[in-house]
């Protein structure tokens, strides 16, 4: 997960450049492109497809070693659920960003 955690970080910084850039040149602010949503939307599906799949991962792990599967270890089980675990958390830290976000930029005066 940390790979595509920084890989989501560089694609963030990505974009925070190609917009400062935007704006140097024209010297006028821009609207946010429908490009550039769509490109966040789908990098935060993909995001949440990543941590279901390593929920779903972690569940099928603890199922098979409940029953008795011997090809399964309980060191690969932990491993899976910590996994999990990091996902999660990283996602709900992520959500409660933008909502701070988002009320921040509510607030604001127009």
């Amino acid at each position: 997960m940390k790979i595509e955690n920084s890989a989501l970080f560089q694609e963030m910084q990505s974009m925070a450049l190609e917009t400062s850039r935007g704006n140097q040149v024209n010297n006028i602010p821009t609207e946010a492109q429908p490009t550039s949503s769509a490109q966040f939307g789908d990098l935060l599906t993909s995001a949440l497809n990543t941590v279901d799949g390593h929920q779903k991962e972690a569940k099928q792990k603890v199922t098979a070693l409940e029953m008795g599967d011997r090809s399964v270890s309980l060191a690969e089980v932990m491993i899976a659920s910590q996994k999990s675990s990091v996902a999660f958390e990283a996602t709900v830290q992520v959500r409660n960003k933008l909502v701070e976000s988002y009320k921040e930029i509510m607030n604001m005066p127009v």
